[in-house]
């Protein structure tokens, strides 16, 4: 237990303002800091120090648990004990929780005199979230100024990978050997490479929706567990998923799916699509827009039941032909095709043949799920430069349960003649293929699991513009595998896995 003394300093960013405005009223100047600090070390105690020399009160920020981004696990320490090690400085006069991702509402809050910043921020476009110009902007709204103090530096996240790693010593080894090998500044400038793709998605269009409930009991007539509806959540998944995905990539993101007549669903999906995708819809008037409806238990947030609404019949010739119609106009100016087949009729034989045609570089993943199982396999596309599969979609392809994936995988790649493929293993990682280059494995990179649905989508998404940018197998595979280890930390497809996160991901890992 802390003592009233240093419990006193913490107060809510509410209670704050209010104390800073009384301090400004005194003639005080406020300084003001921000970060996570997840484990305080002595660059950050040099900071406040020279922090606080710019004024008379020295006030902390930290960013609330649920809105680190610094990969799964972090941060270490709750916010709670975050702001406690904090407070107990002598340094320190405050110190407030944030209950969002910036200090942006913080700023504005405190108006501080001064807005400090460590020597990390001395030069600015190396910021890898762009938030130091916009933080600079609001300190300057409210009559203050940023200033960057100068000292020591150390990193927080080399120390707590050191001490605090949970990852079992195969997964370290191969951390080391990635990072010997591909600087964390190199691997940033190759997914930077693909922003210039024109990437054209297309496949199944996808709402997804949770009704989360509680438990009350068995039924006394039905051998069922009867459950009480709290509240629900839709989000876009499939290619509406991938779509969002890919746009973190490249702002040239084009998308083309088919939605239901009945119930399109469009004003909500042109709503929830990340702001640089350009979508092409084709109505198809004898079905709604597929939803699958997952019933979400409160108790361990468990999913106990699923509904499809869909008809997963071929399309019909007609709408067939005009898609195929916008598809020879389009693919000739794009870079690159990626593809997300889940077997709900849209992807027809003649979609998929003009897809191989035309496409200049394939990306394509083929799902199975329970409507298709058995059914929609990776070998009715005729080609593929880049395939991403899991392993139950592998060998349901191969129709061999025991052979070494290895052998299968080869079996693939040799039969769609792909430059690239890989096949994601769940909590084993992922393993790829290339000709010329042969195996590459990569670890999962996740201790937790918070929801699966549309990790696989993620990993993909963001893979296939690396390798159609050239990017180097290993660093693809390390990149998609930084994406998946965070989309399981998402809800569904509640939002898109951020590439300012994976950046923030890969850096910890790699220091």
């Amino acid at each position: 237990m802390i003592d009233d003394t240093i419990s006193k300093k913490i107060k809510s960013l509410d209670e704050l303002s209010h104390v800073t405005a009384k301090l400004r009223r005194d003639k005080k100047a406020v300084v003001h800091c921000h970060g996570v600090f997840d484990l305080v070390h002595l660059g950050h105690i040099r900071y406040f120090y020279g922090a606080k020399k710019e004024g008379d009160i020295l006030v902390v920020t930290l960013t609330a648990d649920q809105f680190v981004k610094r990969g799964p696990g972090r941060p270490i320490f709750n916010e709670q004990l975050r702001a406690e090690q904090v407070a107990c400085l002598e340094v320190v006069d405050y110190v407030a929780i944030v209950p969002e991702a910036t200090a942006l509402s913080a700023i504005r809050a405190i108006r501080p005199a001064v807005y400090a910043k460590g020597p990390d921020y001395q030069e600015k476009h190396k910021d890898i979230t762009g938030m130091i110009t916009a933080e600079e902007k609001a300190v300057r709204a409210v009559g203050g100024k940023l200033v960057i103090t100068h000292d020591i530096t150390f990193s927080s996240s080399n120390l707590l990978n050191t001490f605090f790693d949970n990852y079992p010593e195969a997964t370290r080894a191969y951390l080391r050997r990635l990072a010997r090998n591909f600087s964390i500044d190199k691997i940033m400038e190759y997914l930077d490479a693909s922003r210039n793709l024109k990437v054209l998605v297309i496949g199944d269009a996808i709402i997804d929706q949770y009704h989360y409930c509680a438990p009350l009991g068995k039924s006394s007539k039905e051998p069922l567990i009867v459950h009480l509806y709290d509240s629900h959540e839709d989000f876009c998944g499939g290619a509406l998923a991938s779509a969002n995905h890919v746009a973190q990539v490249t702002p040239r993101t084009h998308l083309v799916s088919v939605l239901g007549k009945r119930d399109s669903w469009q004003d909500f999906i042109n709503n929830h699509l990340e702001a640089p995708v350009r979508a092409k819809y084709f109505m198809r008037p004898d079905a709604n827009t597929t939803i699958k409806r997952r019933y979400i238990s409160s108790t361990g947030n468990r999913k106990v039941f699923e509904v499809c609404y869909m008809n997963d019949k071929p399309i019909s010739p007609e709408i067939e032909k005009k898609i195929q119609a916008h598809l020879r106009a389009s693919l000739p100016k794009v870079d690159l095709v990626v593809v997300n087949d889940f077997g709900h009729g849209f992807l027809t034989p003649g979609l998929i043949n003009t897809i191989s045609r035309g496409a200049k570089k394939l990306a394509v993943n083929v799902q199975t799920n329970s409507a298709n199982m058995g059914f929609n396999l990776i070998t009715k596309y005729p080609r593929a430069d880049f395939v991403c599969i899991d392993e139950q979609e592998l060998r349901f392809a191969t129709h061999d349960k025991q052979a070494d994936i290895k052998v299968l995988i080869k079996r693939v790649q040799k039969q769609l003649r792909s430059r690239l493929i890989i096949t994601t293993r769940g909590s084993k990682g992922s393993m790829s293929y290339a000709p010329g280059i042969g195996f590459t494995t990569s670890p999962a990179l996740t201790p937790r699991v918070v929801d699966p649905v549309g990790a696989g989508d993620a990993f993909f998404a963001y893979t296939a513009p690396c390798f159609a940018s050239g990017v180097p197998v290993p660093v693809i595979c390390f990149i998609g595998n930084v994406v998946g280890a965070l989309a399981v930390q998402i809800v569904g497809n509640r939002s898109a896995v951020k590439k300012v996160d994976v950046i923030k991901f890969m850096t910890r890992l790699l220091k």
